[in-house]
């Protein structure tokens, strides 16, 4: 895991589809060759978070585990 402040087009965003019902606790991520990076979408210009695939995998299944 990496805190950068990446320069990823505004395009290049996916909005969390278990955002709250306001859509006012939103993460968003970015799909990237080898990684994908997640940031607060209220602050978009803030740390990004970037996980290599096979960490984001391991916490996607982790999630999807927990709550099943």
């Amino acid at each position: 895991m990496h805190l950068i402040s990446p320069a990823i087009g505004s395009d290049g965003w996916v909005k969390s589809s278990y955002s709250g019902a306001e859509h006012s606790e939103c993460v968003e991520a970015a799909l990237l060759a080898g990684s994908t990076a997640v940031r607060d979408s209220k602050r978009p210009a803030g740390s990004t978070i970037w996980f290599k695939d096979a960490a984001w995998r391991a916490f996607l299944d982790r999630l999807h585990n927990d709550w099943v």
